[in-house]
This record gives C-alpha cells, structure tokens and sequence, in this order.
C-alpha cells in the first residue's frame, strides 16, 4: 500500500475559538509535528471565529490550552504557536467577513509561497453549518489551484429525511471526494488494527463467520451523564448520539468482507454491503432505558430528568439495548448486539466474538457453566487492545475448567500512549486519505435502518445510575441463550 504524501497547505478552523479545537484539535495539530512535515513552515494554521481577537492573543489562548492539554513540557510549544498560528476574525458571519477571509487566507498562501491548498474543518454547530458552507462558497474559498477538503463532524443529519437534505447541500458545494465526516471512533489504533487483525492473520479470518461464531456483541458505556449537554441530549437521545453512528461504524468493521484492496473506496464499499444486508431491525429486540437518581456514599448522583436543560417529563432513551442480523453468506444465523448508556459502572468500549461450542461435548458429565465458550475480546476503551479466552484445566480434583486468556495491550507492547484518534484523523485529512470517514451512502443507509425505531410510541425503561442498565436488556439477549458479555 503506497504512503500517501502531506503536501504544504492551510489548515483552516472555522470556530476556531470553541472547547474543541482547544481540547483536541490544536492538542492533535501539535503532536503531529513530530512526523516532521508540522515542524516546517509549509503548514499553516488558520483560527477564525466571531471573538475580536489579535493574532498575539489567539496564540496566547492556545498556548495556554496546550499546556494544560498535556503538552507542558514541550520545549518548542511557544516557537510551534508563533510559526504555525493565525487568527481571523469573521464578526457576525456575512458574506463582507468571508470575502475578508478570503483575502487573509490568500495573503498568507502568497506571503508564505503555499499552493492554494487548503483543508476547513468546521467547528461549527450543526445549525451553522449551512450557512458557513455558503459564504465560504460565496468568497471563492472552495475553488483553488490546488485541493479544498471540508471536514465537519456528527450528528449526520438527525434522521434520514435530514441527513439527505445535509448530503444534498454538500453536494451542492463540494464533491464526495472533498468531504470528510469525522467519526473520532474510526481514528482509534485498536479499529484500525482490528482491519488488520482479520485481514492479516488468516488464523482468525477463517472461522469469522457463521460456521465458528455463535454471536457478536458491541458496548460502548459511559460512567458520566450528559453534564452541560443536556439541551443537546434531549434532541438527541442515544439512538441518535451513539447507536446510528460509532456503534454502527464498529459493527461494519466487524462484520464486513474482505476488500479487494486496502484503499478507502473498497473498505467503504464493504461496509456499506453490511448495511443493505441488514433486515428492519424488530421493536421487540429493543430496549431503551432512562437513568434515575443513585445514592451513593451519602452523594445524590441525579438521575437525568434532573440534568440541566432537560425537561422533568423527558421520555429521551439515555441507554439502548438490540439485537440485529446480517442476512449474507458469512453472517445469517448470528445475532449481533449493539449496547451503550450512560450512567454505567465504568466506561468501557468493547467487541466480544463468541465462538460456537464444540457440535460434540467429551465434558458432557461436568456442570455446564464450568467449561466457557471461547472468546474474542477487542477492547478500545479504557486500555485498548485484545484478549483470547480459553479453558484449561484445573489442578487437583474434581475435574474441572478455568477461564484464561492470552491478551495484548497496546500501550505495554510498544510502551507509552497511543496516538489520539484526532491526531489520526486529522494526518488523514491532511494526505486526503478517506479510509476512516463516513461517505454520505453510508449515512443515508444507516438513518434508514433506524428511522423506524425513532417514530411512534416506544417504552423507556429506568435504571439506577452506576447499574448496567434495565432489567429489560437482559431481555434482548436471554430470548436468544446469550448473556451481556463485561470483560472477564
């Protein structure tokens, strides 16, 4: 597979003066310079946003964030901020401050002798997006000599009627092939290996299919509540938040083929083909769930109708449990489980592939839990890496099995911490590499298989904050003769 190269370019954050581009993407931007191409001045950094804000002042403030960021003891972060920061402000948004910014980014590429290559990301509510789309359009700024990349992140749309009108009007600016939707997700070291894993070692692509796998579970659980997001939650719920999108992206890595290549258009593809594969999901496979208020050392942990910016009546689903099939040669047969809430124990991000037992039992006389089915757990969060279970016996009498596991972890295998997944994400944008960002079928496809859960009545269920959700999850998978499958 051929390295693709980072040419020079601008790199232009529209919101620039946000939470995210201070916790994670200028973090990101900066730790990219240790590959090199970052440490020239052939990359530049433009922030722009509505704050009157000096150049001086901008670098100050990000300089700041760094360092509270994790980057305090690096030695040229103040020279990094001077060389590679600018700052713009854009006031209220018109089309005069855009037509200003197009004469600043162009100043700067003529200044600095760039090719008119230039990447926006825009970090931006979703509600701007359309018209920021159209003032940069408006000023010039998305036709160049060179490349214009444009990079937003989710909600995709809110449902499928939405995410086409979105799809649309992008389409009406843009190509495909300049449209980056960030999934931060899909920039995690252990997705990423999770291709090669398969794909690599044909040890394992050989029973991933419905012959050796028995079923497929995917949680994503978060110990926190909404915290200062609960206006936007409430619009939302986990469906939307979590399910139609990260859940989803990490069951069509799972579950899909083998590309013909290792290149973004055939690993979209075969994801895609999971997607069509998939039958309308049964409302009865479904259970949603609403966390409630916990007692705990004497601390009221309130439940989510307390929140701020949530309504005290709110039927909003904060946990969903279900069970969906993929009707294709490799996977009919084989129940897949996608589970995420909030509130939960701990925070935890996991693929477990359990294997079909043995079609004959020599161990038949012993106490059936007592010999586990082999398992394959893929863990992102907290610690990423892999775990293989397998029984062995143990010592002494009477007879018996225990549960071990050969496991690999990432950050002790090759020591210190991984990339982040915006670091990724973003040396991705950068080359034009779209492998790991979500194409418009993709999104269109994955509202339609869950527009149908959204609409008409539907049962939330309450659980206690700190437990793994309500009793009626348990449901979903107990109907099939499977248990939520936590770690070891």
């Amino acid at each position: 597979m051929a390295e693709m190269t980072l040419e020079p370019h601008l790199f232009i954050i529209l919101g620039a003066t946000g939470d995210l581009t201070r916790r994670k993407l200028l973090p990101a931007l900066f730790h990219l310079r240790t590959m090199g191409e970052l440490e020239r001045r052939n990359t530049l950094i433009v922030g722009a946003s509505l704050p009157e804000m000096s150049e001086d002042a901008f670098r100050l403030w990000a300089y700041e964030g760094l360092r509270n960021s994790g980057a305090r003891d690096a030695s040229d972060l103040s020279q990094w901020c001077d060389e590679h920061l600018h700052y713009h402000t854009v006031h209220e948004g018109g089309l005069e401050d855009y037509e200003a910014l197009a004469g600043f980014i162009r100043g700067l590429e003529s200044t600095r002798h760039l090719p008119e290559n230039r990447a926006f990301y825009l970090a931006l509510p979703p509600t701007t997006v359309p018209t920021a789309l159209e003032q940069l359009d408006k000023a010039g700024l998305l036709k160049s000599r060179g490349w214009v990349r444009v990079v937003f992140e989710k909600p995709f749309g809110h449902d499928f009627r939405s995410a086409r009108a979105l799809n649309t009007l992008l389409h009406r600016y843009l190509d495909e092939s300049q449209i980056y939707r960030i999934d931060h997700y899909l920039g995690k070291e252990t997705v990423q290996n999770l291709l090669a894993f398969r794909f690599a070692n044909p040890i394992f692509e050989a029973i991933w299919n419905r012959d050796m796998v028995e079923s497929v579970q995917i949680t994503v659980a978060e110990d926190l509540g909404v915290e200062h997001r609960g206006a936007y939650y409430q619009e939302a719920g986990a469906l939307r938040d979590m399910v139609q999108n990260h859940l989803t992206q990490l069951m069509t890595v799972v579950a899909m083929e083998v590309p013909v290549s290792f290149d973004a258009a055939a690993i979209q593809a075969e994801k895609l083909k999971v997607l069509h594969s998939i039958p309308p999901i049964d409302p009865r496979d479904v259970a949603f769930g609403q966390y409630t208020a916990w007692e705990v050392a004497g601390h009221t942990i309130p439940g989510y109708r307390e929140e701020r910016g949530v309504p005290p009546d709110s039927m909003t689903e904060t946990f969903v449990a279900l069970k969906m099939e993929i009707h294709n040669w490799r996977w009919r047969g084989v129940p897949f489980y996608l589970k995420t809430g909030k509130r939960l124990p701990r925070k935890l991000t996991q693929v477990a592939v359990t294997f079909r037992p043995a079609p004959f039992q020599v161990f038949r006389s012993l106490e059936p839990e007592s010999l586990d089915s082999n398992k394959l757990l893929i863990t992102l969060q907290p610690s990423e890496g892999f775990a293989l279970g397998f029984s062995v016996k143990t010592p002494g009498r009477p007879f018996s099995f225990t549960g071990q596991a050969l496991q690999f972890d990432y950050s002790k295998a090759f020591g210190g911490g991984l990339p982040d997944a915006y670091e990724t994400l973003l040396r991705d944008v950068m080359i034009g590499d779209q492998t790991l960002f979500v194409t418009a079928d993709f999104t269109e496809t994955a509202w339609r298989l869950y527009d149908p859960l959204l609409v008409g009545g539907r049962t939330v269920h309450p659980y206690t904050a700190g437990s793994w959700g309500p009793k009626e999850a348990d449901t979903v998978v107990e109907r099939n003769g499977h248990r939520w499958q936590l770690g070891w």
